[in-house]
């Protein structure tokens, strides 16, 4: 009986490093979609270059990139929530700390587009 006891232990280790390693996906995938969002910022920028006054295109180029902010950081809390409740086995699993070090470099990248989308 120790061995059936033992495997059921072994399957729902495993079904947890799966839940890990599926959360790491979901967050690659979120940070896709906050990298579509600067995509699409820059390509409203080369659109729209010509558009009078400026302003109005950067504008909502801009909100785009604000948008891909708010991604990554929502992105970052549900991978480090659903991180706290769940523990590895069998499996490396990424940190939190990488998920903030992920927010935060990506955060400054986009402030970064943003800021050479309203320089030109």
């Amino acid at each position: 009986m120790s061995d059936k006891n033992d495997l059921a232990e072994d399957r729902t280790d495993w079904a947890e490093d799966r839940t890990v390693l599926a959360v790491e996906r979901t967050f690659s995938s979120w940070v896709g979609l906050g990298l579509g969002g600067v995509g699409v910022a820059l390509a409203m920028r080369a659109v729209f270059s010509t558009a009078e006054p400026t302003w109005v295109p950067k504008t909502f180029a801009s909100a785009f990139l604000l948008i891909a902010i708010a991604i990554y950081w929502v992105a970052r809390r549900q991978a480090c929530r659903t991180y706290d409740r769940l523990s590895t086995h069998d499996t490396k699993s990424q940190t939190p700390r990488t998920f903030t070090w992920l927010a935060s470099s990506l955060t400054v990248a986009t402030l970064g587009v943003g800021g050479v989308l309203w320089s030109l």
